[in-house]
């Protein structure tokens, strides 16, 4: 008869400690019992290489230099831009291109900040310090990282219903529902 009244508590008891096992996903990393679970390799990363040219004349290659790109590496990047006309130089240039300019002007016509990250990085301390973790946080470990900014992330489907109010042409968005 002991045993019938402690069995509904220790299934609880069993069932909120298992909860905080499982793992949650942020920002596409996994994080489990506190920690980041590595979910191990990409195998969309994993690119298979051109085929290997072998010169007529191995007399006269040139000396192999540390760091520099291996021929038979794949660029898809430089690929595409070349397949639709583009200048497959341009893409490793560090000069602002005349088409570019324009958009610049406009994103910085407010001030550059050149240290935002370090802003950010300070403002980011003291907002978690002034919010401490609440108690099952500390006790189980979990992150509720995006759940303490939700108030401060932007909702694109509010923001879009937004300027089509205003009467802002927005081509590119989804259709309303």
């Amino acid at each position: 008869m002991v045993i019938l009244n402690k069995t509904p508590f220790l299934i609880c008891v069993t069932l909120v400690a298992l909860s905080g096992c499982g793992d949650v996903e942020i920002f596409g990393k996994k994080y489990g019992g506190g920690k980041v679970v590595d979910p191990g390799p990409d195998e969309f990363s994993v690119l298979p290489t051109k085929p290997l040219e072998i010169p007529t004349d191995v007399v006269t290659l040139p000396a192999p230099t540390l760091g520099s790109k291996n021929r038979a590496d794949l660029t898809p990047a430089v690929d595409a831009v070349v397949a639709l006309g583009g200048r497959a130089e341009a893409l490793e240039s560090k000069k602002i291109g005349s088409g570019e300019q324009a958009l610049l002007n406009s994103a910085t016509r407010l001030g550059v900040s050149p240290d935002i990250r370090a802003v950010t990085t300070k403002e980011d301390a003291a907002f978690r310090a002034k919010r401490k973790p609440l108690l099952f946080e500390r006790l189980f470990k979990t992150n509720v990282y995006l759940k303490r900014y939700e108030k401060d992330t932007l909702n694109a489907r509010r923001e879009l219903e937004r300027l089509r109010r205003m009467g802002v042409r927005t081509p590119t968005a989804p259709p309303a529902n």
